[in-house]
């Protein structure tokens, strides 16, 4: 009987490192692909911008540990570039976004985008039976629909960046790290003496990588000076640019503690309309909670269910009691009567049933006692 055949996705990190790893201990053909989106080697984008950059390119290192690991597996790595679907379908929201001055997760869209489509596409020219990735995430093919489950490293759950797939786009999809602990992954890797062991966890924008965003920014948007004040009207000092600041945000204002004592400042609104970024002192102020946002763009895994489930407006938060009401086929109004800190539009909220995520949207208004709050 033949073997079923996987694509993985290859990264050069240990998670999908140790995915490969166990999929061919399970008995699967394997074959993996090393995705290139961010023309990084050249220091210039697709549209030959210079990015501004010395930096050692990340993304070639990556693709030196995954042929390693692919090499110590002994299975085909292939290499293709989606570095134009990256600009069109995921970079050049990023940028609409932030002209709007709203915070986006381009991660989410990359999935949607890259990963689970772009990526399928290129795929199928081999034939497989399935596509795996090394998210973090597991996925219950029996049923009606694919159910898309959290991972049992909780800490480490990326349901919320995939929750925007469609059902469609979960069919044949397997994470074989999903009911792994991070500890786990690691000892595997360090046990079949994978160059990826010890290698740290990526950070920074999806494909992007680490590096100083607001400088990075700046090649493609000139910021906008204005004036950073506080909810009174004070005027505390100048900004550089309200798409480099977020909702709740602390680190990088450039303001040392109050007359009233040493409270930290944060961002606790934007005023688009006269280029205005208000700050206050104070984790907890009262301007940064809301009890009701409009979430768009919905995407649904299963029948539209309304009324009390939980949660996540941000990556890593803790799930919230919410309440969800359906206003057309792709907008929810969802209320939290408790109150959350810091819901930014822009960004992603993920809606769960236990530990099921049923899906998502992107926060386009928020609210506090039905008045709009002033976040973009």
């Amino acid at each position: 009987m033949a073997k079923k055949k996987v694509i993985i996705g290859l990264s050069g990190g240990v998670d999908s490192s140790v995915a490969a790893y166990l999929l061919l201990k399970d008995g699967y053909d394997v074959e993996a692909v090393f995705m290139r989106n961010w023309d990084s080697a050249t220091n210039a984008d697709i549209k030959g911008n210079p990015t501004a950059f010395d930096e050692v390119c990340e993304q070639e290192k990556d693709y030196q540990d995954a042929k390693a690991v692919a090499d110590k597996l002994g299975i085909i790595l292939h290499k293709v570039d989606f570095i134009e679907d990256y600009w069109d379908r995921v970079f050049t929201y990023f940028l609409d976004e932030y002209k709007k001055n709203r915070t986006p997760n381009p991660d989410v869209l990359c999935n949607n985008e890259i990963k689970f489509k772009a990526f399928i596409d290129y795929a199928k020219r081999y034939n497989p039976d399935y596509i795996a990735m090394g998210h973090y995430a597991q996925v219950d093919l029996s049923g009606e629909y694919p159910r898309l489950l959290r991972a049992l490293d909780q800490n480490k759950d990326q349901t919320y960046f995939l929750s925007q797939l469609k059902a469609e786009q979960l069919k044949n999809v397997m994470f074989p790290i999903g009911h792994l602990d991070k500890s786990e992954v690691r000892k595997i890797a360090t046990e079949q003496g994978l160059i990826t062991a010890n290698k740290k966890d990526s950070t920074g924008i999806c494909f992007i990588g680490e590096r100083h965003f607001a400088q990075f920014l700046s090649n493609y948007l000139p910021a906008q000076k204005g004036l950073m004040k506080r909810l009174d009207g004070t005027v505390i000092k100048e900004h550089f640019g309200l798409m480099n600041y977020t909702i709740g945000q602390r680190k990088g204002l450039g303001i040392g503690g109050t007359k009233e004592g040493t409270d930290a400042w944060y961002v606790v609104g934007k005023d688009l309309k006269t280029n205005t970024l208000l700050v206050e002192p104070g984790f907890d102020h009262p301007y940064l909670y809301s009890d009701e946002a409009i979430i768009t763009d919905v995407i649904w895994r299963g029948p539209k269910t309304e009324g009390p489930m939980t949660a996540k407006f941000r990556y890593r938060q803790k799930d919230h009691d919410v309440n969800v009401e359906w206003l057309t086929e792709d907008k929810i109004r969802v209320t939290y009567p408790q109150k959350v800190r810091a819901v930014t539009p822009g960004q992603v909220c993920a809606f769960y049933q236990g530990d099921c995520c049923v899906g998502s949207g992107f926060i386009d208004q928020v609210f506090m006692d039905h008045e709009p709050r002033l976040y973009s």
